[in-house]
């Protein structure tokens, strides 16, 4: 905290090595430029499908499960892109990013999860509600066609878009109400 008390500028903290807390009386207190996404971060974020935080920095998907990469599969994170972070830090999401990308390397194939949205053509109403709500930014509108299409390398099944489609045709392949009910009356049996 910066006070003024009796003319002078007051500075209350903690010093970080021995956690004690610090006042110091100064004359004059300058504080550090504040660090703001590059200009071109919004646009970047909108063309890669990217989510930004209030400020307009990159988010990842979950800070302590998923800290580098992002909601987007294929994309991950490093550097003052996703907040101002110091060097070492940054050396070391740059690290984690880059063995998350060697991984993928590692293997003959990539597997993709089966349980993926589908949009019925038959069924839809050309709402758009799946399209605003989906957080993976997994499904598109066709103009042409009317209707909603799920990019099935972008969707990860979380079935947003199933639970508010007014008209049904969002479905979770290999999840559907028919195959849970069957397990359902299966486990009851």
């Amino acid at each position: 905290k910066v006070l003024q008390e009796d003319g002078k500028v007051v500075v209350w903290g903690a010093d970080t090595l021995t956690g004690k807390p610090l006042e110091i009386a100064a004359d004059l207190v300058v504080l550090a430029t504040a660090a703001v996404p590059s200009r071109g971060a919004k646009e970047l974020a909108q063309r890669l499908r990217i989510a930004c935080d209030e400020r307009g920095f990159l988010s990842e998907a979950h800070p302590k499960l998923r800290p580098v990469e992002s909601l987007t599969a294929g994309i991950y994170l490093a550097g003052a892109a996703q907040f101002p972070k110091d060097i070492p830090e940054t050396v070391a999401q740059a690290s984690a990013a880059a063995a998350k990308v060697l991984s993928l390397f590692s293997q003959p194939e990539i597997v993709h999860e089966p349980t993926v949205a589908h949009i019925r053509e038959e069924l839809c109403s050309g709402c758009k509600i799946c399209v605003d709500l989906c957080p993976y930014t997994a499904i598109s509108f066709d103009a042409e066609r009317g209707v909603s299409e799920v990019n099935p390398f972008l969707c990860v099944g979380c079935g947003t878009c199933v639970a508010a489609c007014p008209s049904g045709a969002a479905v979770a392949r290999h999840f559907t109400a028919e195959q849970i009910l069957a397990q359902i009356e299966g486990i009851l049996a």
